[in-house]
């Protein structure tokens, strides 16, 4: 199965506070009730909190993203005790130390780990916009561009939760098949058991990634680095109901030969009745398993669209 990784192999960046560590600025923590008692399950996490790792204490006055002119700074509300290169340079090195990592969550909103959406403040004290990116998070995310990242705020946003944990396991499919030794066999052959997934995420990736695997002017090395970045890339865009409508109607041609006129009506019904909001993506994924089970397809088996993840998770049950 595509998501058939121990947990002690799949390692998740995470900043420390959300899974229960008292690191935060008044000592408390900031647990992810997701992350700790969900996807924390199935993965092993490493834990970080950038500000503790500078030297800065516990309890320990609040610090801000502080903008003057064009340069933005982080210090204490008052504008002493500057620590924005010491957050660049911990963030550059942790990046680099972290290239085994399968996905990273981050604590929203921080100055030192906020993915997006960071208050910024002027010299005196004022807020301006919230536009701003943490120093360490950006080092982190600068350095792994293809890495999973997601903050724990969105998390709770049932798409971006199931979104990030389908990013993480098949990029962590995608370590494997390298440290495995690539080939242009095992590439083309990651390539057909994502089709379908591409396919519910944006359909001009899926077809732009079959032309360049289709390609006989390119090295290995340089076409496997354009493909991953073209399927993170169309990955990073969420499903909607009718991309997955259009991707179950194609699996159901796989059983146009096999399947009763009922059996042929109730799955599109189901398909209708998900593309309408009207049933969860699991309803009709359940039946065409089914029906996989009865008339068994070896190409549908092997798709990481029906198993992206341990089914325990229940990410499809929500949308």
């Amino acid at each position: 199965m595509i998501h058939s990784v121990d947990k002690k192999d799949l390692s998740i960046g995470i900043s420390a506070c959300l899974v229960g560590e008292k690191v935060r600025f008044d000592g408390s923590n900031k647990p992810s009730n997701f992350c700790i008692h969900e996807f924390g399950q199935h993965v092993t996490y490493k834990t970080f909190c950038p500000e503790v790792a500078i030297g800065l204490p516990i309890p320990r006055p609040t610090i801000r993203q502080i903008k003057k002119a064009d340069v933005i700074s982080v210090s204490r509300s008052d504008g002493t005790g500057d620590v924005t290169d010491a957050l660049q340079a911990y963030g550059k090195k942790i990046a680099k130390m972290t290239k085994h990592l399968s996905g990273y969550v981050f604590c929203a909103k921080s100055p030192s780990c906020g993915m997006e959406r960071v208050k910024v403040y002027s010299p005196e004290g004022n807020a301006l916009k919230s536009d701003g990116v943490g120093v360490f998070a950006r080092e982190i995310m600068a350095e792994n561009p293809l890495l999973p990242c997601e903050e724990n705020g969105r998390l709770n946003d049932p798409l971006i939760r199931e979104n990030f944990v389908a990013r993480v396991y098949a990029y962590k499919h995608w370590q494997n098949l390298e440290a495995s030794g690539l080939t242009k066999h095992k590439l083309t052959t990651f390539h057909s058991q994502y089709k379908y997934t591409v396919m519910s995420h944006d359909l001009i990736a899926y077809k732009q990634l079959g032309q360049l695997l289709a390609r006989a002017d390119l090295p290995l090395e340089d076409m496997a680095e354009q493909y991953i970045t073209g399927l993170m890339s169309a990955l990073s865009i969420k499903a909607t109901r009718k991309k997955h409508a259009n991707t179950l109607a194609h699996i159901q041609g796989y059983f146009s030969k096999h399947l009763q006129p009922n059996e042929r009506q109730e799955l599109c019904n189901q398909i209708d009745a998900y593309r309408n909001g009207l049933i969860p993506l699991i309803a009709p994924l359940t039946l065409i398993k089914h029906y996989l089970l009865q008339y068994p397809k070896a190409y549908l088996t092997k798709q990481a669209y029906l198993s992206p993840y341990p089914d325990e998770l229940k990410l499809r049950y929500a949308y």
